[in-house]
This record gives C-alpha cells, structure tokens and sequence, in this order.
C-alpha cells in the first residue's frame, strides 16, 4: 500500500493500492474494451453522465476540499477554489459533447460530396500531478469522455485520495467501468505500460518538463496524440504605468497560490525602474500580514511545501541567491514551525545569471529583478526554455498589443494575476509542452478528423 502524508504535520491521512504489473494491464484492458461502445454512446447521454457526477461532487464539496488540505497541504479556502475550478470543466464539457461538429466541403467533383466527420480518437490515458488533485483530473477525465475517449488515470502517488474519491463518485453518477480507470503503484512502470501498449491512442500529462519528454519519446513508437503541460519559468512584468496597487495584489494572489507550487505561478518579477522600490514595499506589506499554517481553518493562509525535497530545493535557490548578491527584503529560511512551513520571502537585486532565474522555485518566493525599457525586458522575459505563461501590467493598450505579440508564452495574462477557467485553451510553448486543455480547443485533443468523398451522386 502507498501511505499519505499530511504535509503540514507529517501524519499518515490514507493508503493507496500499490498496484503490480498485472492489476495495471487489466486496467487497461479494461479501458480499451470499453472503448467501441463509449464512443458510440450519444453525445447527450454522455453529456448527462458528465452532469451527474459535476451534481454529485458539487453537493459534497466540503467533503473534497478536506481531503485535498490533509493531503496536499493547501488551505481549504484553496481547495474550495480548486473544486470550483475543476467542477467548471466538467459542467463545460457536458455542454461540449454535443458540440463535437464536422463539416461540410464544396466538393471538387460533380457528383460528389464532401464531408468531414470527428470521431473520438480511442482509449486514452493520463498522468496528473499534486499540486491540484482535483482540477487536474476533472479538465482531462471531461474532455476526454465527452469526446467519446475512455481513459485511465495514474494520479500522483503523493495525493491519491482524491482522486481515488472521484472516482467513487464517478460510479454512483453511472459512469461505467473501463470508461474511466484509475491506478497506483509505480510510476515509472505505469508509465512503460501506458506508452507501450498500441491501444492508447493518447496520453495527456501535467508534469516536470523531462519526463514530459521522456514520455513523447517513448510514445513515439505508436505515434500516439499527445497533450504535455510542462514546467514554467513565467515572467511578471510591471511598467511604470501600471497601478501599484493592483499589480501587487495580482501578485500576490498569483504567487502565494498553493504556496507558490504552481506551474503558472511568477517565477521572475521584472518591475520598471521607477516604481520598482514602491511596488516591492507594496508587496511586503501584503505578504508580511498572511499568516503560515495547516490549512483547516476559514482564512486565507500560506501552507506547507509539500515535501523534503520541495523544501530543500527552495531554500537552496535563496540561499544561492543570497550568496549572491540579493537582499533579503522579508523571510528568507524555513518558518519557526519548522517541518515544510518555509516563510514568505522577498528578494531584490536578482540578476538574470542567477540559478534562481534559471529554475521553476515552486515554493512562496518573490524574486525581483529590475529593468529600463519594453524591448529589453521582453528579451529577457523570452529569454528561458520555458513558454508556459507570462504576465505584464500596462495602461498602455497599445503596449498590450505588443507584448501579446512579441512575448513568447501559450498564454499572456494582461493586468490580471489569474489565468484559469473553463472556457479558455491552457496551454504552452518551448519546452512547457504542446497542446491545449480547456475549451472546444481542449475537445479537439480527443478528436480525430476523417475525411468522407460520397461520389457516385448522379447514379
């Protein structure tokens, strides 16, 4: 069995089945079985199947948003946020399952016509991370069966309770065995077994850029669809016109999200020369009055990292940075409640050659760097492996247009700190991996186009 950890203070909330080889490929098999007659299920009585459980799972959401704070570490008003989000998709896509449209061609021939049909692409599968336990696996499970896929999902072995808790509920909705699959146990086996077996037509992953790539090298074999959310390295950039006001508080709600643990979250904050040292006092008066502890409780709160290793990794990127040159404007080491609370921290005086610059923190770091003008900073913003997001605060529309342009990121977030919702295609570019979740762009991942020549019309 795999035991769960609460991260916030170390003690065992749950077991997961630590499934062999076997228990995996039956697993699988099972969702390909179920394949031919999901896909040939109308797209109503699937969008219904989807409503149900979005119902089922809405009525018991305080149920959730308690076992993603014991497992994950997040506060509840978090985890509550992260439901809301994740039970967005799955009411979207109950709606798009009906939206999945062919089309029509003006035929090159005079007896002919052409269509255009989209059918699902086959049995899927996905690995999720644990950072959002929930969201994750309801944006792929929705997309991919509304679509008419099955698919199987490995969630992380570090939060596996809710996911394993989905699934229940998955069932009492009336969603069939082998339609949605989940299994535990060994990733990098699971993982063979999902590339390796023809059958899986797709693999959606959220993950570390180097087993994203790992994973398409080894699905290339099959050629299978891919869709790879990777890491991030997202710029946050603030001109001099911007509201200091609300350019900290974007800041801020993006980057204590989760801790900091985010794919999306800030990770170089570029800020003008002239308002650089107001916008930094703006931020530390924010930051300095959030409280660090567990998570069960109301208010608003900076949680645990969620392991050694996270912890570890963050504070020997400050400290790096601290040996320098960077100063220490709050925070700076581990939090007094020791375990993995590690304290809000500002630094300043970052330089681009930095290790800091270079790595996804994924911890409650706020790294400022300043800059002089538009076109060096978009040099340095672009200037990383990455491509996933990017955020900047402007008044200048015309700038805006610029930047939306010019900077090389999936998504670009304008005078706003959030991303995420339903409707929008969520995705990046370089080495933040291809394709798109969210949307009817999501639903195309799933789809595969065929084209139809009915000739022979004047017989």
């Amino acid at each position: 069995m795999i035991k769960v950890f609460n991260p916030a203070d170390g003690s065992v909330v749950g077991v997961a089945p630590e499934m062999t080889s076997a228990e995996v490929q039956a697993a699988i098999d099972r969702t390909c079985q179920a394949f031919p007659a999901w896909s040939r299920t109308l797209a109503k009585t699937r969008g219904d199947l989807l409503r149900r459980w979005f119902e089922l799972m809405r009525d018991d959401k305080r149920l959730f948003a308690e076992i993603i704070v014991k497992e994950n570490g997040k506060c509840i008003s978090e985890a509550m946020g992260e439901i809301d989000y994740g039970l967005g998709f799955i009411e979207w896509y109950a709606e798009e399952a009906k939206r999945v449209y062919g089309d029509t061609i003006p035929s090159h021939a005079a007896n002919a016509q052409v269509l255009v049909f989209k059918e699902p692409a086959g049995p899927t599968a996905a690995i999720t991370p644990w950072n959002f336990p929930f969201m994750m696996i309801a944006r792929k499970i929705a997309t991919a069966l509304a679509a008419g896929c099955t698919m199987i999902i490995k969630p992380a072995e570090l939060t596996p309770l809710t996911a394993y808790k989905m699934l229940e509920y998955a069932r009492k909705a009336g969603i069939p065995e082998g339609v949605f699959e989940m299994v535990t146990g060994n990733p990098a086996r699971i993982g063979e077994l999902f590339t390796g077996d023809p059958r899986i037509r797709k693999i959606s992953f959220t993950g570390s850029t180097a087993v994203g790539k790992m994973l398409a090298a080894a699905s290339g074999h099959d050629l299978k669809k891919m869709t790879l959310e990777l890491g991030g390295n997202a710029p946050f950039i603030v001109f001099d016109d911007a509201g200091i006001e609300q350019a900290a508080a974007g800041l801020v709600a993006a980057k204590l999200r989760n801790s900091g643990q985010v794919c999306i979250s800030p990770n170089r904050i570029y800020v003008q020369d002239g308002i650089h040292d107001r916008l930094v006092a703006a931020v530390a008066e924010k930051v300095a009055g959030i409280r660090v502890d567990q998570g069960l409780q109301e208010e608003f709160v900076v949680g645990p990292l969620i392991n050694q290793a996270g912890l570890d990794k963050v504070a020997g990127l400050v400290e790096d940075a601290r040996e320098h040159g960077a100063q220490v404007v709050l925070g700076g080491k581990p939090h007094a409640k020791g375990g993995l609370f590690y304290e809000p921290t500002i630094l300043t005086g970052l330089t681009d050659d930095m290790r800091i610059a270079r790595t996804e923190i994924f911890g409650p770091v706020f790294p400022f760097y300043r800059f002089k003008t538009e076109e060096e900073v978009v040099a340095r913003a672009n200037r990383s492996e990455y491509g996933l997001v990017a955020y900047a605060y402007t008044r200048d529309h015309a700038r805006s247009f610029r930047l939306s342009r010019d900077i090389e990121a999936g998504m670009v977030i304008l005078n706003s700190g959030s991303v995420g919702t339903a409707s929008v295609p969520f995705g990046g570019v370089k080495h933040s991996g291809y394709g798109r979740e969210g949307s009817h762009y999501g639903i195309e991942e799933y789809v595969e186009v065929k084209y139809v020549l009915m000739a022979g019309l004047d017989a």
